[in-house]
């Protein structure tokens, strides 16, 4: 049984590409991973035997469920929402407090774990590119991918700056193995030889915590693909489920696949979801800032959108027969007041040269070429979840030449030299699989037709 999923984005691709697709990706067993993560395991049943949870002080207990947090917390608030989503930032002394606390999670560095979870947006639920991949069955999504060492095609399209030029991520990273044994089972060893039960630390503050933080993250990747809640959007697997949130500090609330960039996994307010309000109290306090949201209209029409869905369905039609241009707001491009741009017309033809000048009139404008529209990318630049520069890399720029072809690019889909490409390819798949809520802020930024019959 495979998770049901509702497919209808446009997706077209170059032959070369879709030859790529057919092939799995190339694979190699991890031994050291599956030895370590399989002796783990088989670490605690003895303590289990002969050591038994009901025998341990209170506080070691107590230090198992504190450690238990950390870890959750360095993980989601860390890892995830601060690394891999950009959803805040951060100083020095924060990065490196999370740093630490999502090392005792033993996930990997942080390099390694935002790459491979930001492929997983980028391409959710493909059988190819997803690193886990609901689609792929229950098993491979919990524990099986950590068992292989993956060649992922399209790892090179996922930026990286940011994180080869933040400190706390490079020293992290170099020096992760020491860390995380230091930090995830001789400290909770120490801690418990405090009160004089240093075996009680190392088994259960150390080990048991250990597995229990990996099998709690591992089922947002399986459990919260399969089960729950899809209030926002049924476009890929994600669902969100009131279990799991409590298990990881709110993000089982997994349905916020639809806005991942935004610092919250729940947008209602009444949602299981500490890690919000920690990260909150951390901005009262000045220790983080720069807290990124999803726009309200755009949480609002997407529930909208998806209730649509869920009522077509309950009446025995097909879902994907509904149009996502339906909810936009008057007009044909869906245009708000505060979102809509000044120079819109969609019913305007612009040439070549008319494109180029418009980009040139002011600095630092963005505009793209996309399905046969001039998209002014510029007001979106803030809002986008895969940061601005994965839309520069496909801006017109002051050139003189216009590269139409879809041919896939290796440099994260960079702008050729002396040319701009239509983006198209990109947005349609090359490079991210785009949401509803995508497709609708993309007509919002449309401001005029493109004729490049001329060139």
């Amino acid at each position: 049984m495979k998770p049901v999923l509702h497919s209808h984005r446009p997706h077209y691709e170059d032959p070369a590409t879709a030859k790529e697709n057919e092939r799995p990706p190339k694979t190699e067993l991890w031994t050291s991973n599956a030895v370590f993560f399989l002796g783990m395991h088989l670490l605690i049943l003895p303590a289990l035997w002969f050591y038994p949870p009901w025998y341990l002080p209170w506080q070691t207990h107590f230090l198992s469920f504190a450690l238990w947090n950390v870890a959750t917390l360095g993980i989601t608030i860390g890892y995830h929402r601060l690394w891999s989503h950009r959803s805040f930032r951060a100083g020095t002394v924060m990065r490196a407090a999370l740093a630490f606390a999502g090392t005792t999670g033993f996930q990997g560095s942080i390099k390694w774990w935002c790459l491979r979870h930001r492929l997983h947006h980028r391409f959710t639920d493909d059988l190819v590119h997803d690193p886990y991949a609901a689609t792929r069955g229950m098993l491979f999504a919990h524990v099986g991918w950590i068992f292989w060492k993956t060649e992922y095609p399209r790892m090179q399209l996922i930026g990286r700056e940011d994180l080869e030029k933040d400190a706390v991520v490079c020293f992290q990273h170099k020096y992760y193995v020491p860390l995380a044994l230091f930090s995830g089972l001789i400290l909770p060893t120490l801690l418990g030889a405090l009160w004089g039960d240093a075996l009680g630390g190392y088994f259960y503050g150390g080990v048991g915590v250990r597995i229990l933080v990996w099998h709690c993250t591992f089922l947002v990747n399986s459990l919260a693909h399969w089960n729950g809640l899809q209030r926002y959007s049924d476009e890929v697997t994600a669902r969100g489920n009131m279990i799991l949130a409590m298990l990881t500090n709110g993000e089982g609330n997994h349905n916020f696949h639809a806005f991942p960039h935004d610092f919250r996994a729940d947008m209602n307010v009444t949602a299981w979801d500490p890690s919000k309000w920690y990260i909150w109290l951390l901005a009262r306090t000045g220790l983080v800032w720069g807290l990124r949201r999803a726009r309200d209209e755009d949480i609002a029409w997407a529930i909208r959108m998806q209730t649509k869905r869920d009522d077509a369905q309950a009446a025995g039609l097909d879902p994907d027969d509904v149009s996502d241009s339906e909810l936009d707001d008057e007009g044909s491009s869906g245009l708000s007041p505060e979102s809509a741009n000044d120079s819109s017309d969609e019913d305007a033809v612009w040439d070549y040269e008319k494109t180029v000048q418009y980009a040139r009139a002011a600095s630092g404008r963005c505009l793209l070429v996309i399905d046969g529209f001039v998209v002014d990318a510029t007001k979106f630049l803030g809002e986008h979840p895969g940061g601005a520069m994965l839309i520069r890399n496909y801006s017109i720029r002051a050139t003189d030449t216009l590269d139409t072809s879809e041919e896939f690019s290796s440099k994260d889909g960079a702008t050729p030299a002396g040319g701009w490409r239509e983006a198209g390819w990109a947005y349609h798949g090359g490079l991210n699989n785009h949401t509803r809520a995508a497709g609708r802020r993309l007509r919002q930024l449309r401001i005029a037709r493109f004729d490049d019959s001329s060139k």
